[in-house]
């Protein structure tokens, strides 16, 4: 029996999927539990119809991240923080820091999550990082932090 999932399921499936399960399992489970919907002739045709739309917007997306990772790649974010007298910060620079500095200077809105670099950053200096703008695109960036 081919179903089409309106839930995710564990160690099946995820949401909007084309699953084929016993027909036991589908009807006197899945289909009761609103798990998942029989697949028809109709709404087999209208899952082919979300397939595409859902490919043409994931295209669309990809190439936006594609623009904006040339954009950013390369670029500086100078973040400015209190420091004592050798040059070490008071407290730590995180990916929250670096967030809200990339949408001040470069105008581009990143989740905090989306900002990945390496160690601890508690001393002033230049660091690299990373910015995950898609699944499979990131674009390396440097971080210059100084004192007040």
């Amino acid at each position: 029996m081919k179903c089409i999932l309106l839930e995710d399921v564990p160690k099946l499936g995820k949401k909007g999927e084309l699953i084929d399960v016993s027909d036991g399992y589908g009807r006197n489970y899945l289909i009761p539990r609103g798990l998942a919907e029989e697949a028809t002739p109709a709404k087999l045709a209208e899952w082919k119809q979300k397939q595409k739309s859902l490919a043409l917007k994931e295209k669309k997306l990809k190439e936006e991240a594609l623009a904006l990772q040339k954009r950013l790649n390369g670029k500086v974010v100078k973040i400015s923080v209190s420091a004592g007298d050798k040059g070490k910060l008071f407290g730590s620079v995180t990916s929250s820091h670096v967030a809200k500095a990339l949408e001040e200077q470069l105008g581009v809105k990143i989740s905090k999550k989306d900002i990945k670099f390496e160690g601890n950053v508690k001393e002033i200096g230049q660091y690299s990082f990373s910015v995950k703008l898609y699944p499979g695109v990131e674009a390396q960036m440097t971080m210059l932090v100084e004192a007040e």
